[in-house]
Order: C-alpha cells, then structure tokens, then sequence
C-alpha cells in the first residue's frame, strides 16, 4: 500500500481512536474517522496480546493490508483495523468478506464497482 494510504503517526492513530466511529466484527474491530476529503488512509493494529512472535503479527498484517487493498473505499475517512484472536485461525477470503461487511456497515464501501476480474 503506497505511502500516502497509510496512518503512520502516532497522533494519526490517537486522533481515530478518539473521535472516530467504532465498527466491531469476529475478526476484527474497525475504527474510522473522517479526514478531510483526502483518500482513504488505512493504519492496522495486531497487538502482542495477540500473538507474541512478530511473525504471526505481520501475517496477520499483511493479510489484512492486501485485503483492504483489493476493496472500494470511498475518500474521506482515515481507518483503523484491529485485529481480534480470531484473526489468527481465519483464511484470507474470511478476512476478505468480514472486512467488507464492516466497511459496508460503516458506510465506506463504493457501491456498484466490480473489482478487477470478476464476472
């Protein structure tokens, strides 16, 4: 994910944390606060409560990261992922479909765009 799509600061995060509004799932829990008509920064928490290996962390990470990747965002909002024990045992299309159900709870999902590839 480019650079300009990600939460990288502290009080980025703290800002999401504080204000923003709270959509909670089986995987994950998801935060999202407006930002200004810029698009959509995504930041992604897996805490060592979690999973104390670092490795286990950033799969868990990078599963999360190329699954927000691959959804229609609208602009406009700053979203934090957390991650839940559940996340550990789930496949990546589970990911993929809870990630959706939130974002679409959320209001943040584009709808009618077809993703690259599908029929």
């Amino acid at each position: 994910m480019e650079r300009a799509r990600r939460l990288r600061k502290g009080p980025e995060f703290d800002r999401v944390y504080s204000t923003g509004t709270v959509v909670a799932g089986s995987y994950f829990i998801l935060r999202h606060s407006p930002n200004d008509g810029f698009p959509a920064r995504w930041g992604f928490a897996v805490g060592k409560r979690l999973a104390k290996k670092a490795v286990v962390r950033n799969r868990i990470r990078r599963r999360l990261r190329e699954c927000a990747r691959s959804l229609p965002v609208r602009a406009g909002a700053d979203i934090i992922v957390t991650a839940r024990a559940r996340a550990l045992e789930a496949t990546s299309a589970d990911i993929r479909r809870a990630l959706e159900k939130q974002l679409r709870a959320a209001g943040l999902l584009v709808e009618g765009r077809r993703e690259a590839g599908s029929t």
